[in-house]
C-alpha cells in the first residue's frame, strides 16, 4: 500500500513515530512521510535545515517531504501557537500542491497539537483518500492542564476544532483505552475507535554494558534513580527536587536526568539554588541508541506527571521504554500508566505531585536486595513482550491499513 504518514515531528527528532513508519516500511508499504522542520526540543532548527532548505529528502528508503514552519522557540504559549498553526497551514499547501500520489491511507501521528490533522483532512477532501488518526493526546484537555489555557471561549474554539477533525477522520486509534470515552462525548462513535498502545523500539531491550563503557563514566556512583525524557511543565520536575531535598541525609542516592526541554533550564538553576549539586546530575540529551546502555546503569527507573485528571488517562512512553528494558520503575503518576504498573508489579506508584511519597518509594526501592529489583524488572519485561511487543503492535495496525485502503477502494469501485 502507498501510505502518507503526517506528522509535524519526525526524524532527527526523537518520536515513535519515527520506528512506526520504519515497521511500516519493512512490512512492504511505501511510505512518504509529510513533517516539519526539525526544532524539537530546543525550539531552534537543527543544523543543515532552514526555513526554506531542505523541503524534500531520504530516510532509510522513505519519501520525507518538509514543510516549513516557525521554529517554537522558548516555547511559550503565542510562539507555541504560531509553531503549530504555521506547520498546519504549511503542510495543508505542500499536502495540495506536493503530496498528490495516490495514496491508499492517510495515517497521522497526533501527538500535541492535534492540529497536525488538519493537511491530511485537506488532502482527504481533494483525493478522497482514507485517514487514520493516531491520539496521543486529548485535545482541549491537555492544553487547559498542561498549556494553561483557562479561558473558556477558547476552549469552546479548540474543541470545536478538534470535532471538525474527528468527523474528518475514518478511523480513531488512541495510545489509553481511558481515552475512549471522552473521544465518544465529541460525537465519535465507538466502532471507530479503537486501542493502539505505544511500543518501544526493538533496541530497547536488558544490556550488560562491558567494563570501559563511556557511559560508565558519565553515570555518578552509587544508588541510581534515572529519569529520561522531556523536561517539561507537566513532568513535575518540582516534585522530583523537592523528593531529593528530602533524602539529603542519603548522599549515595544519586538523581539522573536524562533529556531536555523547556524547563531544563529552570532545573538546573534550582539544582543549585536548592544546592543538590552533587546529588541531583543533569545529563543532557544522548542518542537514542544510548538510552538502553544508560538504563542498564540504573537501580530504578523515574517517572512522574502532574496531577490533573487528563494526565492521569494517558500512558507516557517512558513506561514502555522502562518495560522493555528490564529496569524497575518509581512512577510518580496517577491513573492508567500508575494501573500498568501496578499490573505488572514492576515498581512503586507513590502519588502524583506528592514528594514525601516519592521521597519514601525511592527510600523503599533504595533498601530492597538487588534481588527484588531484579525481579520487578524481569516482571516489568515479560508484561511488555504480552501487551506491547512492537511486532505484535505493527501487525494489528498492518491489518487495520489494510482494512481501511481496501474498503475505501471497493466502496470506490462500486459508484
Amino acid at each position: 500500500m502507498k501510505v502518507l504518514i503526517v506528522t509535524q515531528y519526525f526524524w532527527p527528532e526523537n518520536f515513535r513515530i519515527n520506528d512506526l513508519a520504519t515497521g511500516m516500511k519493512d512490512r512492504g508499504h511505501e511510505i512518504t512521510v509529510l513533517t516539519g522542520k526539525p526544532n524539537y526540543p530546543s525550539g531552534r532548527f537543527y543544523g543543515g535545515y532552514g526555513f526554506f532548505s531542505k523541503r524534500r529528502e531520504m530516510h532509510e528508503g522513505m519519501k520525507v517531504i518538509r514543510a516549513p514552519l516557525l521554529p517554537r522557540g522558548r516555547a511559550g504559549g503565542f510562539r507555541l501557537a504560531l509553531n503549530y498553526f504555521s506547520f498546519a497551514f504549511a503542510a495543508a499547501l505542500s499536502a495540495a500542491f506536493s503530496c498528490r500520489d495516490k495514496y491508499d491511507v492517510i495515517f497521522v501521528y497526533a501527538p500535541s497539537p492535534i492540529t497536525v490533522a488538519l493537511p491530511a483532512i485537506v488532502l482527504k477532501w481533494i483525493c478522497g483518500v482514507p485517514i487514520m488518526l493516531w491520539v496521543q493526546d486529548l485535545w482541549p484537555e491537555s492544553v487547559s492542564a498542561t498549556g494553561g489555557i483557562r479561558s473558556a471561549w477558547i476552549l469552546r474554539l479548540i474543541e470545536r476544532m478538534v470535532k471538525f477533525i474527528y468527523r474528518g477522520t475514518d478511523r480513531i486509534l488512541v495510545q489509553s483505552e481511558a481515552f475512549r470515552p471522552l473521544i465518544e462525548r465529541l460525537g465519535v462513535s465507538l466502532e471507530r475507535i479503537t486501542y493502539f498502545p505505544n511500543s518501544a523500539e526493538e533496541l530497547y531491550r536488558p544490556v550488560t554494558l562491558p567494563s570501559d563503557a563511556v557511559e560508565r563514566t558519565l553515570v555518578p556512583a552509587g544508588f541510581c534513580v534515572m529519569y529520561a525524557g522531556n523536561i517539561g511543565s507537566a513532568q513535575s520536575f518540582e516534585t522530583i527536587l523537592s523528593a531529593a531535598e528530602r533524602l539529603r541525609l542519603y548522599p549515595d542516592i544519586r538523581w539522573v536526568v536524562l533529556g531536555d526541554g523547556r524547563m531544563a533550564s529552570w532545573v538546573r538553576a534550582q539544582v543549585t539554588e536548592r544546592g543538590l549539586s552533587g546529588t541531583v546530575h543533569m545529563l543532557g540529551r544522548h542518542p537514542l541508541e544510548s538510552m538502553p546502555r544508560f538504563f542498564s546503569l540504573a537501580d530504578a527507573m523515574l517517572v512522574t506527571l502532574k496531577n490533573e485528571p487528563i494526565l492521569e488517562l494517558t500512558i507516557p512512553g517512558r513506561v514502555q521504554s522502562y518495560l522493555a528494558c528490564g529496569k524497575p520503575i518509581i512512577a510518580g503518576i496517577n491513573g492508567e500508566g500508575a494501573r500498568i504498573v501496578r499490573e505488572a508489579a514492576a515498581g512503586l506508584t507513590p502519588s502524583a505531585e506528592n514528594p514525601e511519597e516519592l521521597a519514601n518509594a525511592v527510600l523503599e526501592m533504595y533498601r530492597m536486595s538487588g534481588a527484588e529489583r531484579e525481579a520487578m524488572g524481569a516482571r516489568g519485561r515479560q508484561y511488555f513482550e504480552i501487551h506491547f511487543e512492537r511486532n505484535v503492535l505493527l501487525e494489528r495496525l498492518d491489518g487495520w491499513l489494510n482494512d481501511l485502503g481496501k474498503g475505501v477502494a471497493l466502496c470506490k469501485s462500486r459508484s
